[in-house]
């Protein structure tokens, strides 16, 4: 592993070695607060229907167990730590610091690319191990194409917190990971790629940056209504369209309570374990094209409970949301990808889009291409909303 901890000489940053460790204590707790979490009682929308309204109350039971009886979080540290794991203090748009931690595969080739990979919500670091393990079997430092980047965005894990005083948006955090990308000494440029929130700040920096030289994504917003004016629809945008108004009719209810009452729901699940299960274990369920393991739902659960995130990782809904527009399909796509229906700029960058065919809103090339230069393009005939751990075995077409 010492080989890819390298970091470039061009660094700038003070960059520090960083060790996941979560004390005996907290661990203690955590676990004695499982314990004692009482489970709700049996009733018709939780035992009767499947998942029609949510998480059954046979799965929680068993998903307690599991994790109370069987789940080593200590394991799942140590693979966090298997990779090289740092933090460096950066400056953000508004003047804040922000201790960043992030996961890195440095090569030590002279004409590496540097690529940064962003997570979404409710994700973290932990869903690009699988692939730092793919390269790491693939490449070895000297042969490695890439710097790999994986930061926790900011107020994510093992990141540092957001400003008390002040409020905090996407694009604040945008700029707080140019700041880390430029620190590392990529200012001769650098690609990004990201799915959910990730793709917000790959989007972000793509626009506003000369040293982001391009993008990917795996979630694509919709074009603006000019754009899809007087636009007949194929049939894979019909599905798109299908798959919005069922989202938003049936599952849309997180995205309002996380918007716009954020701190009630942040103290909530803050403070019970198997509360958050709960919350996060119903989009982990109800967003892929099959279950995940249960093992990786715990821990991306835990990671967030025992670092406190919940409560910091809901900035980006108070952020996003749909304008009021005449054309209802708009309206219902605006509402479930938090793009505004306006005219923004066309990306003229290269970029990149991979489609997972149970994404949650599976936006179809054709709209992709009317917001940016897509000179590449997977389409799979698998996969869903979590492509990194979950969907890395669709197969797709170019």
């Amino acid at each position: 592993m010492a080989d890819y901890a390298r970091v470039p000489t061009a660094a700038t940053l003070s960059i520090r070695p960083f060790k996941a460790y979560i004390s005996d204590e907290k661990l203690e707790e955590f676990k004695k607060l499982l314990e004692l979490s009482p489970i709700g009682p049996a009733v018709y929308e939780n035992t009767s229907v499947g998942r029609t309204y949510g998480i059954t109350r046979d799965w929680l039971v068993h998903a307690k167990d599991v994790w109370l009886n069987d789940f080593d979080w200590r394991k799942h540290e140590d693979r966090i730590n298997s990779y090289p794991n740092f933090k460096a203090e950066v400056k953000d748009s508004q003047g804040n610091t922000i201790d960043v931690q992030f996961l890195a595969l440095f090569s030590e080739r002279a004409d590496a690319v540097p690529l940064a990979f962003f997570h979404g919500w409710p994700s973290s670091i932990c869903e690009f191990m699988d692939i730092l393990d793919l390269l790491k079997q693939r490449y070895s430092p000297a042969e490695l194409p890439y710097h790999v980047i994986v930061p926790s965005l900011p107020g994510y894990a093992y990141s540092s917190g957001l400003p008390l005083d002040k409020d905090y948006g996407i694009d604040v955090a945008a700029s707080a990971m140019h700041s880390l990308m430029m620190g590392l000494g990529f200012g001769s440029g650098y690609l990004v790629q990201g799915g959910d929130l990730g793709s917000f700040i790959s989007r972000i920096l793509v626009m506003t940056h000369d040293e982001c030289k391009g993008m990917h994504l795996n979630t694509m917003v919709p074009p603006s209504p000019d754009d899809l004016e007087g636009h007949s629809t194929d049939k894979q945008e019909e599905r798109a369209l299908q798959k919005a108004n069922e989202f938003t009719d049936t599952s849309f209810g997180f995205f309002l309570e996380q918007g716009t009452r954020p701190s009630t729901l942040g103290l909530v699940l803050s403070s019970s374990p198997l509360a958050l299960l709960s919350w996060v274990g119903e989009k982990k369920l109800e967003w892929t094209d099959e279950d995940p393991p249960l093992e990786k739902i715990l821990e991306g659960v835990t990671l967030y409970y025992l670092t406190d995130t919940i409560s910091r990782s809901f900035y980006h809904n108070r952020a996003l949301g749909g304008r009021a527009t005449d054309d209802p399909r708009i309206a219902r796509l605006s509402v479930i990808t938090g793009f505004q229906p306006m005219k923004l700029p066309f990306i003229e960058k290269p970029c990149g889009y991979s489609l997972f065919l149970n994404e949650i809103v599976p936006g179809p090339k054709s709209w992709a291409m009317k917001i940016c230069n897509l000179i590449s393009f997977n389409q799979h005939d698998g996969g869903g909303h979590f492509a990194p751990p979950a969907d890395g075995k669709a197969k797709g077409t170019a």
